[in-house]
């Protein structure tokens, strides 16, 4: 299955945060982002459970923030 290649996040973009799932950090992030389930990469909107790739990694969305889900590359996941 293929991805929306979306590179590396243009700080002069609109971005969500990339966050472990795991990390308490996390939390906190989800706790101030508006309730709408949409994450932006470089100034794009995705739907909630969107899956892009940038560079060597995968990234969910999960209500506004991304979380790395593993490996781009098919031969190391």
């Amino acid at each position: 299955m293929t991805h929306p290649q979306v590179g590396d996040q243009d700080p002069e973009q609109k971005n969500s945060p990339v966050a472990v799932e795991t990390d308490e950090e996390s939390q906190l992030l989800r706790e101030e982002i508006p309730g709408d389930a949409v994450c932006y990469f470089n100034g794009e909107a995705f739907a909630n459970e969107a899956v892009v790739e940038s560079g060597s990694l995968l990234l969910r969305c999960d209500r506004g923030i991304w979380v790395p889900i593993g490996s781009s590359d098919p031969d190391n996941p």
